[in-house]
């Protein structure tokens, strides 16, 4: 079942949102506040994320908070990794959720964690260890990043490519089976772990693994999976048939899913980064899968109160 919503991906990351177009983010604010409105019109009961930021920015918390999008959201979340990209060490990580909650008082999670096996599989195994070492009492949500190893034939979602040297390729070693579907190091590590911490993996468009990926997380114990549906994707021909065996794939698990990816044809820059166009175009994007896939129950509106006609 869904037990949350996100409302995009690492918005204060240059390599998901455009900041040129929306330097102060007002656009995105404002996206976040329609969005947030509609889901919970569709279902009041759902957690509603705001997306998870990367790096972890108290100013940036503190900035939604100002634009009133924080009243429309129900927790925040962070993506860390400081073996690979960030700028701290790992062992910073309860100081880096103490300075998000000073700028807030709504709930942390943290929906993206992880360590390459770039450099070594020993590490990875290492840093998985010492992650859940820091994060499990810390926080109510932990996604490690991620399931599979990103193929190599696929382009990693950053616009920075080889530019990056060997940080770039990092974004192919992330996971915990080899893009193969043989297992690492740190896959036997992650299992003692589970289902305090859970999984983040995004399943690409008819994505051939997802079955096996399925089968893996069962059989690890993964109670917790984020994962993501496109809104640029919603564009494509037999999209909601593929969307239809995603989630019905994923219905045993506690999903938070994502709703990102501008369609080019809807951006006010053709390119998925891009702020929309029409903000409210988004909205009823991430409206619409919560009535397929989160409907509110029977129940719940009965227990709604009686609206005064008169």
């Amino acid at each position: 079942m869904i037990e949350a919503v996100m409302l995009w991906n690492e918005p204060n990351n240059k390599s998901h949102w455009d900041p040129d177009i929306d330097p102060e983010w007002r656009i995105y604010a404002c996206t976040v506040i329609a969005a947030g409105q509609a889901i919970a019109t569709e279902n009041k009961r759902l957690n509603r994320v705001l997306g998870g930021i990367s790096p972890i920015d108290p100013a940036f918390i503190a900035n939604m908070a100002g634009q009133g999008a924080l009243d429309h959201v129900d927790t925040v979340a962070v993506h860390g990794f400081p073996l690979d990209w960030n700028l701290w060490q790992i062992d910073e990580w309860p100081a880096k959720l103490a300075e998000i909650r000073a700028a807030t008082t709504l709930p942390i999670w943290v929906t993206e964690v992880g360590v390459s096996s770039f450099g070594a599989e020993e590490v990875q195994r290492w840093g998985l260890g010492r992650t859940c070492e820091l994060l499990v009492s810390e926080t109510p949500r932990v996604h490690w990043y991620s399931l599979y190893d990103l193929p190599r034939a696929w382009t990693a979602t950053t616009r920075h490519r080889e530019a990056e040297g060997s940080a770039y390729f990092r974004h192919s070693a992330m996971g915990l089976l080899r893009e193969d579907g043989t297992p690492k190091l740190a896959l036997a590590r992650f299992a003692e772990a589970t289902p305090q911490v859970g999984i983040c993996q995004w399943f690409h468009f008819e994505d051939h693994r997802l079955n096996e990926g399925v089968a893996w997380l069962k059989r690890l114990g993964v109670k917790y999976l984020r994962t993501g549906l496109s809104w640029a994707d919603s564009f494509r021909p037999n999209a909601i048939a593929w969307f239809d065996r995603q989630m019905e794939a994923l219905s045993d698990f506690e999903v938070t899913v994502t709703f990102c990816f501008t369609p080019e044809h809807r951006g006010i820059a053709p390119h998925h980064t891009s702020p929309p166009q029409a903000i409210e175009e988004y909205a009823e994007f991430c409206a619409a899968m919560v009535r397929r896939y989160a409907p509110t129950s029977p129940a719940d509106r009965e227990a709604e109160p009686l609206l005064d006609m008169y």
